[in-house]
């Protein structure tokens, strides 16, 4: 074969490549601590029409990490494309880590205005206010969470040093337990386990979230500024699809599917969701719109600085891009 011949035969090889290569679907690789706060296990079992463009721009692998700060190191490691944000993991991510990330959508908010909170509960004859907590045991899900953030701070406020009692990392399942067999004093209980704890005579809430953020933007989409600018129309097309997700799970005629979907990827009876999970019983209230709460962010973050659980506070519309949302809710409303 003549070397022109073997020259345009290596080059059709190599555009052939380079195209089968390009039409394969992004891998985004998606970190949750808590299910169903976080509907990001439900993603790869969702119906497919909502879902259209999965398998084709793009496919989701959750990954379990039950702290930010774990999401944060995996985030920098390239072990993640999408981490799913605290306040606090963010204003660490820019003033320590020092990388160039981007918050590109909202997860879950906490402490909303017209939907239901969580709490810290403890026994309440040992503990009739947060002063009593001093030499005890706090039970949150991670340091780097909101949780333990909130933990931290409300502690701060009431003149205490970390010294002055000891913060534990208990997985959110395991929390109940933890209390009811007081191994622990505090436990922050997520739905549907405070509503147990709420049938025991023994135990009550103590404080929330609310009490020490407000609205906390608790869990937000980020990724590195140069995989958002590289894999954008991927992206859109990923957000566009969970904009469906989220109207379809919060449309009534929908429910009985929405939680039989839930029951399902939480290993739960439908029972367990049946009464709250995507209405405003929720804790967790999910923007269809998928905006991030600038306002409250901001709060969020200099609740961190303040608490000196960040060097510094940071101005935390620098690091988030809502052009994709918007694109995305638009073509999503399209369709509709």
């Amino acid at each position: 074969m003549k070397a022109w011949k073997l020259c345009a035969l290596g080059a059709a090889m190599a555009a052939l490549f380079a195209a089968t290569a390009q039409a394969e679907p992004l891998k985004l690789r998606i970190q949750w601590p808590t299910f169903p706060g976080q509907i990001t296990p439900m993603i790869p079992e969702a119906p497919k029409e909502l879902y259209k463009h999965y398998g084709v721009s793009y496919t989701v692998e959750p990954i379990f990490m039950p702290g930010s700060t774990q999401s944060l190191t995996a985030l920098a490691a390239g072990e993640l494309e999408l981490a799913a944000f605290t306040p606090q993991s963010l204003a660490l991510a820019v003033v320590e880590a020092k990388l160039d990330v981007r918050i590109i959508a909202q997860v879950l908010s906490t402490d909303v205005a017209g939907y239901a909170a969580t709490y810290f509960w403890v026994h309440k004859d040992e503990v009739a206010k947060i002063e009593d907590l001093k030499g005890k045991v706090i039970a949150v899900n991670g340091r780097g969470t909101a949780v333990g953030a909130a933990a931290v701070l409300m502690m701060r406020r009431k003149g205490f040093k970390e010294s002055d009692y000891q913060i534990v990392e208990v997985a959110f399942q395991n929390m109940l337990a933890s209390l009811e067999s007081k191994r622990v004093d505090a436990a922050y209980l997520l739905r549907p386990w405070d509503q147990q704890a709420a049938k025991n005579a023994a135990l009550k809430p103590l404080f929330g979230m609310g009490d020490v953020y407000g609205r906390n933007e608790t869990g937000m989409w980020a990724a590195k500024a140069e995989f958002v600018a590289k894999n954008r129309a991927a992206l859109v097309d990923f957000l566009e699809d969970n904009a469906r997700l989220r109207r379809w799970m919060y449309d009534p005629k929908n429910r009985h599917e929405a939680i039989a979907l839930a029951a399902k990827v939480g290993k739960q009876p439908e029972a367990v969701y049946e009464d709250w999970l995507f209405t405003s019983k929720d804790p967790n209230y999910r923007a269809l719109d998928l905006e991030v709460d600038m306002k409250a962010l901001q709060s969020n973050t200099d609740d961190m600085k303040e608490g000196g659980l960040v060097p510094r506070t940071i101005d935390a519309k620098a690091y988030v891009d809502m052009s994709l949302a918007k694109d995305a809710v638009r073509r999503a409303s399209a369709t509709h």
